[in-house]
């Protein structure tokens, strides 16, 4: 069994959750959790702690919730638990200088690419945005620059091109928790040691806003289907239909000669789901969600609301 660290982990969203309780399995000291503080989420917008808090609790792990970790008193308290290293995993705050310079053998990220491609705060959308056939894991040492550190370690994940963000995500967050594990000990031994990114090959993934899921029925099916599937399940690609916004929740791209439709015309309404003319080929809606309502398979909204002949994506 390799060496018990005492580590400090930085983690927000259900990305990191496995990767908080693999360390924990493995039997490393979590002298406290990193989160960022409760926020108010949902319809009645009540105050919610993040995924990380309720998994960090439920270890019996200490909870620190700062806004900033720029001020003094933060880092005067993190250096009192003389961390080996800080473990950083979709935290959402930006670790200054001083912070990187705490522990014995530095801040240590889990991060959902192959760097360089896709530094920043968006790598698994925009893998799926871009057509990527291969994403995964890299885990490095942490610098001042966004995602730019040495790399330990990586794991390569194949696509088959029809991965959901929220699939991907989840798969990706296994991943990490597995290639955090391993690579830590030898981190810690000296054994693994990190290697400068590649100067070529940098891409940034910049945070997407629910502006970036609308479609526009200009694009071609293929793109547009893999806007469906990277804004699956948050915040839902979308579009307008007959004054209403609705959220398109899966979609496949159909090779077709759409002759002169018009971009976003519904072009066959049927068994097999909403057939809507794009720049390049038929975009064929599976399963779609009307504002307040559950989300439903298109053939069942078409038995109420066949919208054959109208034109998506024109607002009132």
């Amino acid at each position: 069994m390799s060496e018990a660290l005492d580590l400090v982990f930085a983690g927000s969203s259900d990305f990191a959750v496995p990767s908080l309780q693999r360390l924990a399995a493995d039997g490393h000291r979590l002298r406290a959790v990193l989160t960022q503080p409760d926020r108010p989420a949902g319809r009645k917008r009540r105050l919610t702690p993040t995924p990380v808090r309720v998994a960090a609790e439920s270890l019996g792990i200490p909870v620190r919730t700062p806004e900033t970790l720029r001020d003094q008193a933060v880092q005067e308290a993190l250096d009192d638990l003389s961390p080996d290293a800080l473990v950083v995993v979709d935290y959402g705050l930006i670790l200054p200088e001083a912070v990187l310079r705490i522990p014995r053998l530095g801040c240590i990220n889990g991060h959902a690419s192959l760097l360089p491609r896709w530094r920043g705060a968006a790598p698994i959308e925009h893998a799926i945005l871009a057509g990527d056939q291969t994403t995964g894991i890299t885990v490095m040492a942490m610098e001042r620059g966004l995602d730019t550190g040495p790399v330990y370690a990586t794991r390569v994940v194949d696509l088959r091109g029809d991965e959901t963000a929220g699939a991907l995500r989840g798969r990706l967050a296994k991943d990490c928790a597995e290639v955090l594990s391993d690579a830590l000990p030898g981190i810690a031994s000296g054994r693994l040691s990190a290697r400068p990114q590649p100067e070529e090959g940098v891409v940034y993934a910049a945070k997407l806003t629910t502006a970036d899921a609308r479609l526009d029925w200009n694009e071609t099916a293929a793109t547009l289907a893999r806007r469906v599937r990277a804004f699956n399940p948050r915040p839902g690609a979308h579009t307008v239909l007959a004054g209403e916004r609705v959220k398109v929740l899966e979609a496949a791209a159909i090779p077709a000669d759409v002759g002169d439709a018009a971009p976003g015309l519904v072009v066959r309404t049927g068994p097999e789901g909403i057939d809507v003319a794009t720049a390049e080929g038929i975009l064929r809606i599976l399963r779609l969600q009307l504002p307040g309502r559950r989300a439903v398979a298109a053939r069942d909204f078409i038995n109420a609301n066949d919208p054959v002949g109208q034109t998506l994506g024109q607002n009132v």
